[in-house]
């Protein structure tokens, strides 16, 4: 599926996309994690390419690596529960599976998509760099995207 990206709302979101907060979920093999991600960028126009740092030895870095998928899923910064299930520095399986109690969908990668996020990205990984670092750096395709609009 491709993603029309000269759309008005598209190019709102991406504008907003460093410095937005961001759950960044994956999933592979029945397991599925998230963590918040604040460095987020777009990285190309053609084809859409978006680079996320990742703190590392999280619980979301395998999953990534495995299934070759992420998604972005854009979240209000007052929502308390979100901030809190995806909190950056959480222990790996620390308090279970954090997607119990949320409604979420699947897109083509197969991450999970929050439906209460704002907008969201499907993305493919194309490029991992392990830097020399407290992070690593993914770049994804997107594959799909949406945008919710105020009062739907």
């Amino acid at each position: 599926m491709s993603v029309e990206l000269n759309s008005e709302r598209m190019s709102s979101i991406l504008e907003r996309v460093p410095w937005a907060t961001w759950v960044m979920t994956a999933a592979h093999d029945g397991q599925r994690s998230g963590m918040i991600v604040r460095w987020v960028q777009r990285c190309a126009n053609e084809p859409m390419l978006i680079s996320v740092a990742v703190k590392k030895c999280h619980s979301l870095e395998p999953l990534i690596r495995d299934s070759r998928g992420f998604a972005l899923n854009l979240i209000d910064e007052s929502d308390r529960l979100l901030l809190k299930k995806f909190d950056t520095y959480r222990a790996p399986d620390e308090h279970g599976d954090p997607f119990d109690a949320l409604e979420v969908s699947t897109w083509a990668t197969g991450s999970p998509i929050l439906r209460r996020a704002r907008a969201a990205f499907d993305c493919e990984v194309v490029r991992h760099l392990d830097l020399e670092a407290d992070c690593e750096l993914f770049i994804g395709h997107v594959l799909e995207a949406k945008v919710v609009t105020p009062g739907g």
